[in-house]
């Protein structure tokens, strides 16, 4: 199931405008496992433009290798907005790109509530502007898509690198 079948597809369309504005990526993934980073590196050339794919599943990895605070996770649990924002900021910065994307979400078959059922999903993206400029932001996301774990990830995945996509076409 492709939701976000497009020509080009979305990573040639990111990877394209990220070689445009001579800007870089890294991306911090829960739920995705890697699935951005894999997608992103099947494009000839991303190494231009791809840092680095940080798959940080566990509390302690979003503490430790993103910065995430303690706090946000105690109170707001790793599937929830504020982590989903810590997490881009922290891989932009960890790794001093331009652009960080982060996933955080429920892929199921099990874990979902009435609250955040499977399917639901926070996507994170960070901005570095230059310094004193007042460019730099982070903005969350939140989806809820269907299907089986394989495609919950997918469209997960697709959908982060729409997210990228269309604010990078925003810069422009």
């Amino acid at each position: 199931m492709r939701e976000f079948a497009s020509d080009p597809p979305v990573e040639v369309r990111v990877g394209d405008a990220l070689r445009e504005a001579d800007a870089t990526v890294a991306v911090a993934e829960s739920c995705t496992g890697g699935l951005i980073g894999s997608l992103l590196t099947d494009v000839p050339g991303s190494s231009a433009y791809f840092d680095r794919s940080l798959v940080t599943y566990s509390y302690d990895a979003k503490l430790t290798a993103l910065g995430v605070a303690r706090e946000s996770l105690d109170d707001h649990g790793a599937v929830s907005e504020p982590v989903a924002g810590e997490m881009a900021a922290g891989v932009r910065d960890v790794s001093g790109t331009d652009w960080g994307v982060a996933t955080t979400g429920i892929a199921g078959p099990e874990g979902g509530t009435a609250e955040k059922p499977v399917g639901t999903v926070y996507i994170g993206l960070a901005h570095r502007g230059e310094w004193g400029t007042g460019e730099s932001y982070t903005r969350v996301e939140r989806h809820e898509f269907d299907g089986d774990r394989r495609q919950i990830k997918e469209q997960i995945a697709r959908r982060a690198l729409e997210t990228l996509a269309t604010a990078l076409g925003e810069r422009e």
